[in-house]
């Protein structure tokens, strides 16, 4: 205590304010992350999406928070409190139109917030951590996402719901356990409705929150990237302040109000004007409830999840030959790498066995194989990149035709998720998941190919 102020509160603070600091550091954490804290000067378009993300998770809990007051996860009861809520219950339709809204928003953005991950090679050294806590972010938000498609108890929850818990039966040995723990019974019931309400009202929102947490930690510790993909400090002044960097509050915080503005304004148009948006936020058949004697004509995701679904649906028996013949032609590959004896025998009995398992087992299994792969490969990608430039403006232009024709792949999948099957649209579901895993497994080799441009000491300011 100096002068009755206490010595580890900011020089600024006086009073109350000192008092406050001293039992919990509001003052020193604001200073720390916020005002002290520096973001490189030339952020552009794609640096919305991260703030975005995190609005949007706060209507999805808002939101929740007082759905979860109205519903009830009874499966006698569960679709006739939806209806209350849309009905009788004071701006109802509003909280339910702002949620089912907000499930299709967190992913356009978030999927916004990846891609542009892929074009400044976010995901490099030193922001390996914070990719693999994004990647993680995602998987919860697809899990978050499957747990609360079920709880509207509408023919297209119910009968989407058995599906993807079926799916878990295919694992070998294991699985027809694991989907009868799942679901809590033989089929989707008022067992499956009622653990599905607790993970996705209370478990998953924990986890989530833990893990924006720990990503933003870890953006914090290491500083942000930018479209450069220079990190800012590596020049600093004679104070250790970066040269190119300027204080994330209040130009970062104001930059992003005006993305705010603009993604409210979409929001609100479609929450007043279109809140089903033609059947992919919100599907016709989900107006009716659920019925287990009859099925659906088509069983399909929402839109979100279609690509990963088109993945699942093209693994047919005639498509995994082609995957035990992709595999063998890969093992060939690393054993013709490898220089010691032992890595090439190692190689080559995974593949046997791997090849031998494939040859045993269904291709529905290895369909489910296909889907999580699509997702787990994700994490691999600050090691599958030997780029000598993280950004893609430093880049040969195949490289930017690479991750734009990726980009297309995805979109692709994703539209054919939402037809129904039929041998042309499987054939290109088909070449469409050759090509996304194709484009990860040979990143090691092509993303040091071409002539790299010379990337400058200091960032640029074009956008």
């Amino acid at each position: 205590m100096a002068n009755g102020k206490p010595l580890n509160a900011p020089a600024h603070t006086t009073g109350f304010a000192a008092w406050i600091d001293r039992r919990f550091p509001i003052a020193s954490f604001w200073k720390t992350h916020i005002t002290g804290y520096y973001a490189p000067k030339n952020f552009n378009f794609w640096y919305f999406f991260g703030s975005l993300a995190l609005l949007v998770l706060a209507i999805q809990i808002v939101t929740g928070i007082f759905l979860a007051m109205n519903y009830k996860p009874d499966a006698a009861q569960a679709f006739s409190s939806v209806e209350r809520i849309m009905r009788d219950v004071p701006w109802g339709w509003l909280l339910r139109y702002l949620h089912s809204t907000g499930a299709s928003m967190f992913f356009v953005v978030v999927y916004l917030h990846i891609f542009r991950g892929f074009l400044y090679g976010s995901y490099r050294a030193p922001r390996e951590l914070v990719w693999i806590f994004g990647c993680m972010i995602f998987l919860c938000l697809m899990a978050e996402a499957f747990f609360g498609y079920l709880l509207p108890w509408g023919q297209m929850s119910y009968w989407g719901a058995q599906v993807i818990t079926n799916l878990f039966s295919a694992i070998p040995g294991i699985g027809p356990d694991l989907a009868l723990w799942i679901r809590g019974d033989y089929v989707v019931s008022d067992a499956t409705l009622n653990r599905f309400f607790a993970l996705h009202v209370i478990a998953i929102p924990l986890l989530l929150l833990a893990l924006v947490g720990i990503h933003l930690i870890a953006l914090r510790t290491v500083g942000s990237n930018n479209p450069d993909g220079i990190e800012i400090k590596a020049q600093t002044d004679e104070n250790g302040i970066p040269l190119d960097g300027i204080p994330f509050h209040p130009y970062y915080t104001v930059h992003d109000l005006w993305g705010v503005a603009v993604f409210l304004l979409v929001f609100c148009a479609i929450v007043f004007f279109a809140p089903e948006m033609g059947g992919y936020f919100l599907e016709a058949n989900n107006f009716i409830p659920a019925d287990p004697m009859k099925t659906p004509t088509e069983i399909a995701p929402v839109w979100y999840f279609t690509a990963f679904y088109s993945m699942l649906r093209a693994t047919t028996d005639t498509f995994k030959i082609v995957l035990m013949a992709a595999l063998g032609a890969i093992s060939a590959f690393g054993m013709l790498r490898a220089r010691r004896l032992k890595h090439k025998l190692a190689i080559a009995l995974g593949a046997a066995l791997a090849l031998a398992a494939m040859a045993v087992t269904q291709a529905k299994f290895w369909g489910v194989v296909v889907m999580g792969g699509a997702v787990l490969i994700l994490f691999f990608l600050p090691w599958l990149d030997r780029s000598p430039v993280k950004s893609i403006r430093y880049r040969p232009s195949f490289h930017k035709a690479l991750i734009m024709l990726f980009a297309l792949n995805f979109m692709m999948l994703a539209a054919l998720g939402t037809h129904a099957p039929s041998p042309l649209l499987n054939a290109l579901a088909q070449t469409g998941t050759v090509l996304y895993f194709a484009f990860f497994l040979a990143m090691p080799f092509w993303s040091r190919r071409g002539r790299f441009k010379p990337v400058p000491m200091r960032l640029t300011s074009s956008h």
